[in-house]
């Protein structure tokens, strides 16, 4: 008998502003990164931020699956998409990851090329959380905690 339930692993973020239109998100294992607007300050926006987690969550993907085989010599990827403002509200479309890798010349290399395209597939149809949450869409709720009143 299979059992269908769903394996759950909750992940978790802090937001902290720390200026005006700027923000320290921590996870729980004490990693930091910072964002806000983009104007002045070289902070990723939240947009650029879902592009890297888009091209990151699926870059772990390609390397594990092809670096079984040997390590690259050029493991980059670029992420692009186009931030609409239509009938829908602000939201992005045209989502794109391309993928340039190179492996050195050999047997090894030959197989982990072999594997990249494959790789990238199954990241994008299955091994990818940020990118099939993206593309099966879920509901996001919106909580407000004001503080108590102590009065």
């Amino acid at each position: 008998m299979s059992d269908d339930t769903p394996v759950q692993d909750v992940r978790s973020v802090e937001l902290t502003r720390i200026g005006p239109a700027r923000f320290k998100a921590t996870n729980a294992r004490g990693g930091e990164t910072f964002f806000g607007t983009g104007g002045d300050d070289p902070d990723f926006t939240p947009v650029e931020l879902l592009l890297a987690a888009i091209a990151g969550c699926s870059a772990l993907d390609v390397e594990a699956i092809t670096h079984k085989r040997v390590s690259s010599t050029t493991f980059d990827v670029h992420a692009e998409g186009r931030k609409v403002r239509d009938a829908d509200g602000n939201h992005m479309t045209g989502l794109r990851v391309a993928f340039d890798v190179a492996f050195p010349e050999g047997p090894e290399g030959d197989a982990a090329r072999a594997r990249v395209q494959s790789a990238i597939e199954m990241s994008r149809d299955r091994l990818c959380t940020v990118s099939r949450t993206v593309q099966l869409g879920t509901d996001v709720v919106y909580d407000d905690h004001p503080e108590p009143d102590v009065s």
